[in-house]
């Protein structure tokens, strides 16, 4: 063993004994003698004299990588010496006379024989055919040698297909060009004999060497696609390829190669009529007991890709064919095929299935435009149905993994899903060009899925319970409202149906959802809303022992009550009886609160009973008492818990305040069902109680006033009375935000000022003094906690802080925002606020120049134009706030209209950054209106000048200002940006 021997086996080495440095002397050695010269001679003596596979790998290896590398820069002859010597090689003759290990490369592991012909595949692309013309005649001349040689053969056959030849990968231009040139010679020069060669090397070896066949099948279906189909689709090699897919005594892996060159074959692209023809030609119907036979899968896989590819070209044909062309024969073809597909994807050949689907969507989509159907095609889509509900059947062996959702459950409940989204699509095809057909498929499936078998009960009812909920997707609003055609029966039989295996959590999920997407045809039919709102309130919906069926039938019923409203007003009595044990759960002193149906989805029953029971169509009175018999309660709960409130009793506090919070969450969602209309105007005893109510979960607040999550729900009701009681909230509002400005952190001061946003959008300038008592608490607070420029990250500074100054930050400029432009800015100048004023400009004004969000500042921008327009009186009147117009021209019209805007991270391509610099245009317009020739003047006589800008620029810029044409203005003041900015040289600074 030789030191270049030595440095191959320590580079290949994996086993961690080899010293790293050891490993870099040995790569360092091996690149020097890459280096050399005569490195392929060395390659090709080296590759014939060792009997290491690694350093024939790596021999084979290094021409390669040579060959791509430096193939341009060889001589003639050393062309013609590699040529010589890797074709030798491959055919088992010896490249020198004295080699006497000439055959020893068939003794090579596969990657050693595939290296060598991925070496003799880069000299085809560089030579074939005009330098190395004769390489596959060549080839072909040696096959006679024997098995060897004709699998080296395929493995460069197969190589040239996956490197040059394939459209299968992505390829450049230069190499589409190559593989036409190759692919070119080889038709003139050579194809009819590699035709000619594999037959019969087929017809030699199929039964002594099988696999051999098999390799020489797989790299002819490659080339099939190119070559002239008439070699192939011929008498004797398609009588051949039958053949071997026939006989049951060849093994598998050769039917299956023999099936795939056949679906080869049929794929080839040809014009239509010519496509006919040839499918005509191959007896493929004698192949169809394959796939029902016993056979092994990978014959059966073959086969059942055979068979759908065949279909799927048949279908092709019979849609672009004229009649006189022959379109009724490719229908029979068709039809003749069509059942072997369906017993394909009914025996579960997975790998078939998505090509199946997608070609019977298409087969289906032919019969859109038909009047009527034939009865052979509704049978077919009779067999498409069965197909569907068979697929969409999950494994009974995952049926307790379901139900309980667990892991595995979860994993097999998603892959189901996205398993059938194809099917379901298929589904409301077939339902939109057959309606009654699937219809009494579905009503016959759900049927036969109740009288089942109980190991396959709860999969089957299922299935088809899915496939009446998926129905449902393809129908008008008018056909589900009426129940056209058989849905009239379909629905009232749901809706009374009693599955044996309701208990399960899947069957019961999906009953719950079909009927609720079927409740429009109960809001036409009201005499079965009785029915349907059973299924809701008995063991089926709310009371199922599930407790996650229990959470979404909550939620389900919810929406049915949205749908149907003033039609239940008859039901309320019976609604609130079936519900009174839900309801009792949030009244009940001391329960204990990880019931997750409970915690989770009390919200959801009394957001359905508050709609139930705040509509204007129940008697006064009883509104009166159902709400008072539910909130008393709640109160009195919340009253008992502020009472008991224990701080020292670390574990009986949580319960408490998780109690309350559900509570809380409760009241607030039963508060939905009433309008500010009926508590203030019609009925105001029931805002009455909302009030008192609100007063009582105020009191959380002062008990509990650090606890983030009560705070949090607290708030969320007061944002909820604000919307109800309107105006005649304004006597709590005092307390309420009092009690919020209590110990807010960045948190919840932002929770804060978004309630603060609200009460000013809904009630204007009413909220006046209210923000003039709290704004400057806020404000002081606020610049505390927000520095003046950037917000420190990176690192030691703490992810959460920083999100949660930043959310301030942005919330608060939208408070600013908010204010000035609802005529309140006047609360900026109160007596409490103006200490306070400086900041805040200083504020505003880095952020609408610096922050990195564009909405930011495009909203500070926003706030000095209301500031211009409220405090600018003109150049004659006196100043609302003495020194504001001269800080808005000699800062905020430079730093921001000017200096901003001249900045290359000013995008112009973005359509934000664009929005916000219409803002910055529209300020200077302002400014222009409120303070004329004083900011005009100092703009372009003392600004421009600093920007290098030309006299006659600055004189346009003021024409336009002048005019009336905003769009113009904009367009103007753009250009003229982007011609300013290359002459700053990098010399802004704002002020």
């Amino acid at each position: 063993m030789d030191d270049l021997e030595k440095a191959i086996l320590i580079s290949f080495d994996e086993s961690g004994t080899i010293e790293s440095l050891m490993k870099l002397q040995a790569a360092a050695f091996i690149q020097q003698v890459k280096d050399e010269p005569s490195i392929s001679s060395i390659c090709i003596e080296k590759f014939c004299v060792s009997s290491l596979v690694e350093v024939k790998f790596w021999c084979l290896q290094c021409l390669h990588e040579i060959l791509r590398v430096r193939y341009s820069s060889m001589s003639p002859e050393e062309k013609g010496v590699i040529r010589k010597s890797v074709f030798s090689i491959a055919c088992g003759e010896p490249v020198h006379a004295s080699d006497a290990n000439s055959a020893r490369i068939f003794e090579s592991p596969s990657f050693v024989k595939n290296k060598l012909a991925q070496v003799i595949v880069t000299l085809i692309s560089f030579e074939y055919p005009e330098m190395w013309s004769s390489v596959f005649v060549d080839f072909l001349n040696k096959l006679g040698k024997g098995a060897a040689v004709i699998d080296m053969f395929c493995r460069v056959l197969n190589v040239m297909d996956d490197e040059l030849i394939s459209l299968d990968y992505p390829r450049s231009g230069e190499d589409v060009t190559v593989a036409g040139r190759i692919k070119d010679a080889m038709r003139v020069q050579c194809v009819p004999q590699m035709v000619r060669a594999w037959y019969d090397i087929v017809s030699m070896y199929k039964d002594s060497n099988p696999d051999l066949c098999s390799s020489v099948l797989e790299s002819m279906r490659k080339y099939v696609s190119w070559m002239d189909i008439g070699l192939i689709a011929n008498d004797a090699f398609t009588k051949l390829l039958f053949e071997l897919m026939l006989a049951e005594g060849l093994p598998d892996q050769l039917r299956a190669a023999a099936s795939g060159a056949v679906l080869a074959v049929v794929s080839k692209r040809m014009e239509f009529k010519s496509k006919l023809a040839l499918l005509q030609s191959i007896q493929i119907s004698s192949v169809f007991r394959l796939v029902t036979d016993d056979s092994g899968s990978e014959l059966v896989s073959g086969v059942a890709a055979l068979l759908t590819g065949y279909a799927v070209e048949v279908l092709e044909c019979s849609k672009h064919l004229k009649p006189e062309d022959g379109r009724e024969v490719s229908v029979e073809l068709l039809n003749e095929v069509l059942p072997s597909v369906f017993t394909i994807i009914q025996n579960g050949e997975v790998d078939s299935t998505f090509s199946i689907v997608q070609f019977l969507s298409v087969y289906v989509g032919t019969m859109k435009n038909h009047s009527t159907l034939t009865d052979r095609q509704l049978l077919h889509l009779s067999q498409i149905l069965e197909v569907i509900r068979v697929q969409i059947q999950f494994d009974p062996m995952y049926r307790n993994n379901l139900d309980i959702l667990d892991k595995i459950g979860q994993q097999e409940a998603d892959s189901m899903a996205e398993f059938r989204k194809d099917l379901f699509v298929l589904l409301r095809s077939v339902g939109r060009v057959a309606p009654d057909l699937t219809q009494v498929f579905i009503k016959n499936s759900l049927g036969n899925s109740v009288s089942s078998s109980e190991d396959r009960n709860v999969e089957e009812v299922e299935a088809s319970l899915s496939l009446f909920y998926e129905l449902g997707e393809s129908l008008n609003v008018d056909a589900m409202r009426t129940g056209s055609g058989l849905l009239g029966e379909l629905i009232p039989m749901l809706l009374s149906t009693r599955f044996p295996c309701h208990s399960n959590r899947l069957v019961a999920h999906v009953y719950l959802d079909t009927i609720t997407r079927y409740m429009k045809f109960v809001a036409e039919n009201t005499q079965y809303i009785p029915v349907a709102l059973q299924a809701f309130l008995d063991e089926r919906g709310i009371h199922h022992p599930n407790v996650n069926v229990s959470r979404r039938a909550s939620y389900l019923f919810m929406r049915v009550v949205k749908l149907l409203k003033a039609k239940l007003v008859p039901y309320i009595e019976t609604i609130l009886q079936s519900l009174q044990d839900t309801v009792a759960q949030f009244t009940r002193m001391g329960r204990v609160s990880n019931d997750v149906s409970v915690s989770e989805d009390g919200s959801h029953i009394f957001e359905a009973i508050g709609l139930l029971i705040g509509m204007e169509d129940v008697p006064r009175e009883k509104q009166s008492d159902y709400l008072s018999s539910l909130l008393t309660p709640l109160c009195q709960q919340v009253e008992l818990a502020i009472s008991n409130a224990k701080p020292q009793n670390p574990e009986e506090s949580l319960l408490q305040i998780e109690n309350m919070q559900q509570i809380v969450m409760a009241i607030n969602a039963l508060s939905k069902g009433f309008s500010q209309r009926l508590v203030t105007t019609s009925r105001p005893g029931i805002g009455l109680m909302f009030k008192k109510t609100l007063d009582i979960l105020l009191q959380i607040l002062v008990v509990f006033p650090k606890v983030e999550p009560l705070r949090s729900k607290v708030t969320s009701f007061i944002h909820r009375m604000v919307e109800t009681l309107g105006p005649s909230i304004f006597p709590c509002l005092p307390n309420a935000l009092g009690q919020l400005l209590i110990n807010s952190e960045p948190k919840e001061l932002v929770g804060f000022l978004v309630l603060l946003n609200q009460l000013i959008c809904k009630f204007g300038t009413e909220v006046r003094d209210i923000l003039e008592s709290v704004y400057p608490v806020i404000a002081s607070r606020a610049f505390s906690i927000l520095p003046a420029n950037d917000i420190p990250s990176g690192p030691g500074s703490c992810g959460e802080e920083i999100r949660e100054m930043q959310e301030l930050q942005k919330t608060f400029f939208v408070f600013l925002n908010v204010i000035a432009t609802h005529e309140l800015s006047s609360v900026f100048l109160s007596p409490k606020s103006t200490p306070h004023l400086d900041l805040m400009m200083q504020l505003l004004l880095y952020n609408c120049c610096n922050h990195k969000d564009i909405i930011v500042r495009k909203a500070c921008v926003q706030v000095f134009i209301r500031l211009i327009k409220d405090w600018c009186a003109g150049p004659y009147g006196k100043e609302t706030l003495p020194g504001f117009q001269r800080f808005i021209i000699e800062t905020f019209a430079v730093n921001c209209c000017l200096y901003s805007v001249l900045d290359k991270s000013f995008e112009f391509r973005d359509a934000n950054t664009i929005l916000l610099f219409g803002e910055i245009v529209t300020a200077q317009k302002v400014m222009y209106e409120k303070l004329g020739n004083d900011f005009l003047l100092h703009f372009v006589s003392k600004c421009f000048p600093s920007i290098h800008c030309p006299q006659d620029l600055a004189e346009q810029y003021c024409q336009k200002l002048q005019g009336n044409d905003v769009k113009a203005l904009k367009s103007f003041y753009q250009s003229l940006v982007e011609r300013l900015r290359p002459l700053q040289n990098g010399s802004l600074v704002s002020r």
